[in-house]
């Protein structure tokens, strides 16, 4: 189908709703809010939500393709769309918990699968670990409280190219060679992935080094944000918000002899990597809080691997080989952190979005159905 004869063969309703720790703005607008599409005229009895961190999933890509096929698709943003820089793992799950009871309770469906793709991946991964055994109750208190340790569970889950979680995507992507964070110039150029005489390609031990000063990166600024998070409670003041230069440095996006894939090099989702990287982008701006609830690798609960962990439920984790920025190695670590016993891994052409072919998002969302309708 073409995109007009896809969204042609499916009705999209607009859903806006309060959340328990989120009431409705002044102005008007919903904490939680989303699209569900359906195939025309009809209510689903099976349902996909996707929701991200940051990224408005309400016309998410694969949602008509889905709604075609005869599924429900709720594309279901929480209250930090666009404000990445306030973002709280914590309350996000109890707006995405919003999405599933109305699925549940009012759209009537019977059977819910969780798509987590992308960033949202590990979010969505965090939900139903949260949903299979509570553990983060003690992060908020009152009828948040209560709700964390609720929370409705999703029957299927799905990680479509994935990140491993919040935490180890940016430090995978953080360019090493920073050694001002208050600087976007300042260097160090015998670990300056874009310096010619470091690569690519990329030695061995050039890598190992400059892994672990991403690593010690991530670091410098949680020590940073804890200390000065101390500092500012003391003087009264909650928090502040501060800026984050140089995320698109992985090596990988230049070197393909590092995970080989299908991929493009050099290539990252924002383009060229060495024009990415002088451009402000994902983790631009934080408070003190978000960073210690989503970046830190020291801190964060946005990790992958402690929730899918937990999860019981039947999981595919589906990998495009072209992708730029989720690689085949991110997808097998996935794979094997997931609990379940029934577990499927997947390596399929395409890019991250399969924005590549309309044929290889096609064959992604067939190879989907097809898995979902096998535990129907």
């Amino acid at each position: 189908m073409t995109e007009e004869q896809l969204l042609a063969a499916v009705d999209a309703q607009f859903i806006g709703r309060a959340s328990p720790t989120a009431p409705r703005i002044q102005a008007g607008g919903h904490p939680c809010q989303g699209l569900y599409w359906t195939p025309k005229g009809r209510r689903p009895k099976t349902a996909l939500i996707a929701t991200h961190y940051n990224v408005d999933f309400s016309e998410h890509y694969i949602a008509p393709h889905f709604a075609a096929r005869g599924y429900g698709f709720l594309g279901w943003n929480t209250r930090y769309r666009g404000a990445e820089d306030q973002f709280l793992l914590e309350h996000a799950l109890i707006d995405i918990s919003v999405g599933m009871k109305w699925l549940r309770e009012e759209a009537g469906v019977e059977r819910v699968v969780i798509l987590g793709n992308s960033g949202g991946g590990s979010l969505m991964g965090a939900y139903q670990a949260e949903a299979t055994k509570a553990t983060l109750q003690d992060l908020v208190g009152g009828v948040g409280r209560d709700i964390l340790q609720n929370l409705p569970a999703a029957d299927l889950y799905i990680s479509l190219n994935a990140h491993q979680g919040r935490p180890e995507v940016l430090t995978d992507w953080m360019d090493a060679s920073v050694v001002d964070e208050t600087d976007p110039v300042a260097t160090d150029p015998g670990l300056d992935p874009f310096n010619p005489d470091n690569g690519p390609p990329y030695s061995p031990a050039f890598i190992e080094r400059y892994r672990a000063a991403q690593r010690a990166r991530n670091q410098r600024i949680t020590d940073w944000a804890k200390a000065e998070l101390a500092r500012l409670n003391a003087a009264g003041v909650p928090d502040r918000i501060f800026p984050l230069f140089r995320v698109w440095g992985d090596l990988r996006c230049m070197d393909p002899a590092i995970d080989p894939s299908d991929r493009q090099t050099p290539l990252c989702y924002r383009g060229h990597p060495a024009v990415a990287n002088r451009t402000p982008s994902i983790g631009r701006a934080n408070t003190l809080k978000t960073w210690l609830s989503m970046w830190s690798l020291e801190t964060s609960n946005c990790q992958g691997k402690p929730h899918l962990s937990k999860l019981a439920v039947p999981a595919l984790v589906l990998q495009g080989t072209a992708d730029t920025g989720v690689f085949p190695s991110d997808a097998r670590k996935i794979f094997d952190f997931i609990g379940a016993g029934d577990k499927t891994l997947e390596l399929v052409p395409g890019a991250h979005y399969f924005e590549d072919s309309h044929a290889n998002r096609a064959a992604a969302v067939e190879r989907m159905c097809a898995w979902i309708e096998a535990r129907t």
